[in-house]
This record gives C-alpha cells, sequence and structure tokens, in this order.
C-alpha cells in the first residue's frame, strides 16, 4: 500500500486527517550547454508543495529519451548519480498528488510513449473531466488492446493523452498536438517532449498556473515563479490559456489551438500555491494578506492576539493584526522536518496527544482571548482538535477565522478535496459549525472579499468549490471519479507489450518490475 506523503501540507495534526491536497507541479527546460536534469531537480523542489507522492524527470539528448521516477518526495527519488546518469539538453520533471489513478509507481510521471516519428515524455498538471470519452477516443484510434503506459498499468488522464499523442506517419508530434488538445476537457497544463523539441500547452480556461522563464542559454517552463527564480530564469510571462509553445534548435514558437475561456482556480490564491508566486499579475502573499484585512472588517472581535495556523495561514493573518490592530503573536509552533511519516501511531497514541507537527506555545497561549487564522475547513476535524489543543494550553477564548468562503462542492480541476457528503459546511450553517469546532465565533471571508483580494475579475475565477457554479461542464456523474480508469468494464483490453524496451537504461533492466 502506498501511503500518501504530507510533505509541507499542514492539515496532518490529526492522523489520517486530509485537507484540500495539491494538484501537481510541472517543470521543463531547453538549455543545450546546461545541466538540465539537475535544474530541473531544483525546480521540482521549488514545486513539491504541489505533490508529494511521486516525482520523475526526462531528458533527451536528441537521440534518445530517458526517464528516472519513483514514489516518494523529489529528495528522496534522485541523488547526484540519478540526475548524472539524465544526459541532454531537454528536460521535462514532474511531482504528483493522484487527482486520476492512485498513488502507485505505474502512475507517476513523466509518462513515456511512442510517436510516429520517434517518442514523448510528458508531466501533466490538473485533471480531465471526459477520461471516459478518452478511453473511447483511444481504443477508436489505436485499437481496444491496452498499448504503452496503458499496457503497463498507468491508470491516469495523463495516460490516455500520452497515448492519443502518438499519431500517425502523415503528422509531427506538433501537428498531433494541435488535433489533439481540443479535445481535453478540464483543467490540464502539459510540458512534454520529444528527442528534439519542448513543448507545453494549457488549457482553454488557464484554470492551473503555467509560466515561461528565460535562461541565458536557453528557456524554462514551470507551474509557479519560484521555480524560475530558482534555476537563475528571467519570467518572461504566462503561458496563455489555449496555447501551445514549442521550443527547439529554431527558437520559440506559439500556436492558439483555443479560444480563451478564462476561469483561473481561486483557490490558488488562497492555498495551493506558494506565497512567492505571482498568478496573473498578482502576488499571492499580497493577496493573502488581503484577504486577511478582509476577514478583520467583516468580522471583528475583541481580542487579544491574532494567531495563524502554519504556514499557509500566516500572511492572512498578518492582514488580520493589521487592519484590526489586534497584536499579532506565533502562537502554534511548527516541526519542519516532519515529510512523508510511514510510521502510524496506534490508538494508544493516538490518546496520548501524538501532535507531529504542530504544538501550542503555552506561555503565549494562556490567558489570551485568540483569534486564529486559517485557509480553508473541510472536514472541521484538524480545527476542532486545534480548538481543544489551544483552551488545553489555556486559552481564554478561541476566535476561528477563514480566509476563503466556505467549500461546499467537490473539485474536478486537480484539487482532491473530501467528498460532498464530508465537507462540514455541506450541511451545516456558519454558527452550527462554530459550535461543532467548539469555537468561541466563526467567520468565513466572503466570496466577494477573496475575489476582491486576488484583483481578478469574477468572471475570469473558478470558484466553483465555494458556488457549485462549474465553469467547465461536467459529463455524467458515473464518468467522473478519481478511479474510473482502474474500472474493468472501460473498453480498453488486455495489453500488450508496448513499450517495455524503451524503458531499460535509466532505471534499469528491472524498472518495469518497480514496486
Amino acid at each position: 500500500m502506498a501511503l500518501r506523503g504530507d510533505g509541507l501540507l499542514n492539515h496532518d495534526l490529526l492522523p489520517h486527517e486530509k485537507g484540500p491536497q495539491d494538484a501537481c507541479g510541472v517543470m521543463g527546460i531547453w538549455a543545450p550547454g546546461e545541466e538540465v536534469a539537475k535544474l530541473a531537480y531544483f525546480g521540482l523542489y521549488a514545486l513539491q508543495h504541489r505533490g508529494q507522492e511521486s516525482a520523475g524527470i526526462a531528458t533527451s539528448n536528441g537521440e534518445q529519451l530517458l526517464v528516472y521516477k519513483d514514489m516518494g518526495l523529489v529528495s528522496q527519488v534522485f541523488d547526484e548519480t540519478a540526475l548524472n546518469a539524465l544526459q541532454g539538453h531537454i528536460a521535462v520533471g514532474h511531482t504528483r498528488y493522484s487527482t486520476t489513478g492512485g498513488s502507485t509507481w505505474e502512475n507517476a510521471q513523466p509518462t513515456l510513449g511512442a510517436t510516429a516519428g520517434g517518442t514523448v515524455a510528458l508531466g501533466h498538471n490538473g485533471n480531465l473531466t471526459n477520461s471516459a470519452e478518452l478511453v473511447d477516443l483511444v481504443a477508436e484510434r489505436y485499437g481496444s488492446q491496452r498499448r504503452g503506459e496503458l499496457a503497463r498499468g498507468n491508470t491516469t488522464d495523463t495516460a490516455l493523452i500520452t497515448a492519443l499523442l502518438a499519431g500517425d506517419p502523415d503528422h509531427t508530434l506538433e501537428a498531433t498536438a494541435l488535433e489533439v488538445l481540443p479535445r481535453l476537457k478540464g483543467a490540464f497544463c502539459l510540458v512534454f517532449m520529444d528527442e528534439h523539441t519542448l513543448y507545453a500547452a494549457r488549457d482553454p480556461q488557464g484554470v492551473r498556473p503555467l509560466v515561461l522563464g528565460r535562461l541565458e542559454r536557453g528557456w524554462v517552463v514551470a507551474s509557479e515563479t519560484p521555480a524560475l527564480d530558482i534555476v537563475g530564469a528571467s519570467f518572461v510571462r504566462e503561458i496563455e490559456p489555449g496555447e501551445l509553445v514549442a521550443i527547439d534548435a529554431d527558437g520559440l514558437r506559439s500556436t492558439r489551438f483555443a479560444e480563451i475561456k478564462r476561469a483561473g482556480c481561486a483557490f490558488e490564491y488562497v492555498y495551493l500555491a506558494r506565497p512567492d508566486t505571482s498568478i496573473a499579475g498578482r502576488s499571492v502573499h499580497a493577496a493573502r494578506v488581503a484577504m486577511g484585512r478582509r476577514l478583520a472588517q467583516e468580522h471583528p472581535v475583541e481580542a487579544d492576539l491574532v494567531i495563524p495556523v502554519p504556514e499557509s495561514g500566516t500572511p492572512a493573518a498578518v492582514g488580520y493584526a493589521a487592519e484590526s490592530g489586534i497584536r499579532f503573536g506565533q502562537g502554534l509552533t511548527k516541526n519542519a522536518y516532519v515529510g512523508r511519516t510511514f510510521i502510524q501511531p496506534s490508538q494508544t497514541l493516538r490518546q496520548l496527544g501524538i501532535r507531529l507537527k504542530l504544538n501550542p506555545l503555552k506561555d503565549v497561549i494562556r490567558g489570551q482571548r485568540l483569534v486564529v487564522v486559517d485557509d480553508s475547513i473541510v472536514r472541521g476535524n484538524t480545527q476542532r482538535a486545534l480548538v481543544r489543543m489551544l483552551r488545553e494550553a489555556g486559552a481564554a477564548e478561541v476566535h476561528i477565522r477563514i480566509s476563503s468562503p466556505p467549500v461546499k462542492w467537490p473539485c474536478f480541476y486537480g484539487i482532491d478535496f473530501a467528498s460532498r457528503a464530508e465537507l462540514i459546511a455541506n450541511g451545516l450553517a456558519v454558527e452550527e459549525i462554530g459550535a461543532s469546532l467548539g469555537a468561541d465565533s466563526l467567520g468565513y471571508i466572503s466570496p466577494e472579499g477573496m475575489i476582491a483580494a486576488t484583483e481578478q475579475p469574477a468572471t475570469q475565477l473558478c470558484t466553483a468549490c465555494f458556488s457549485g457554479k462549474y465553469p467547465i461542464e461536467l459529463p455524467p456523474a458515473d464518468r467522473l471519479g478519481k478511479h474510473l480508469l482502474e474500472q474493468n468494464e472501460l473498453p480498453l483490453g488486455a495489453p500488450e507489450d508496448g513499450l517495455a524496451t524503451l524503458l531499460h537504461g535509466a532505471g534499469g533492466a528491472t524498472a518495469l518490475d518497480h514496486p
């Protein structure tokens, strides 16, 4: 069984408590003369917060592609030996949180597939909503027998995209991509390559971020701007929604495959993205501080101290304190070195109150009326435990303030929330939620306040998890779901050998049998 890593996420005060899980991080580099695998490694390190289940890098030296991937954090998957083996001038990197398909080695990315003229390696951030339709299309075009990644047990929407890029002898990979991309529905930021060219594409809504950067001797594409910073690339612009970019020895060229229907994810500003990221020209840190200020305006309270739930609640807590005039302080300390843990505490240890990450600063909290600022509430179990912990530490009052509106609907575009039945805000009013948490009061920012803080037009944001209004049409419920492609009744028959021989090299002769 592959256990989820908790990485840098803050919603693990309770064992097995899972908050909103991030999408994935993608990285692409075209830079002759540079150590592209190591640049990709450092870029993925900067994107680790977007996925902690698996990581991988593919490179090309102009003649062949090599892929190295495994389960775990970026620092656990790669070492000097692995990176030195990944030679070439093009690289694609990926760090994964599973949104379609389980957390297994077979589903780690980049994926590898055959094309009419060579090989393609692909990394995907987002989640497609028409995977069932694409299964039918793969079977129609290439037969019902599973090939390539699908033959090796890959059950992701990414494997379907890779299969569709196979094309035919009359079309280049670029031409095939321009035919396939308009058929994809949902959220996708793709970074892929063949032996000679790096490609990047973004869905017409631009749900997830994707940026372009310039190196002295090349180009970089990444999910977020800090990945550019860490490799010394200067920010050029965002990859536009509905745009395919190709980079090779002839330079950079851009083709539009769909009209822009912008609907960027508002939750990127609230929680998903790093605070030092800029999305659509807006600093995420500045947006979160503004959310905190708006919270103080909308939900004032008499208190002695404003404390954040580290780390994602910190900017909003700073904003709340500045606007309210209440002193800001650190009331919770975080163990910065807890990453993935494979040791699950027993019931006895749970009863002892084992806390892997957060612990109260009792001298700071004792006797104080607290405003506790967090980014979101999903099931409510974490906040309930937090309130209890703070009261045990001597807090006189605990007032919870949340820098996003109530989460009432699931996301189908790359965030793995709890099911709708498990979302506490789906069945309870705000006052009832506050009572359930044991808080003295509870206040959520209004949807208008959150949107204003992003400085983006409301018509250009996706707020489906708060409003239930999905900007990309959803198929029937029986054709949706994380484990859709693991269902036996889907029309893909018995596997063929596919690309098995292509993988020997980077991962060794036993790569296909990797646990």
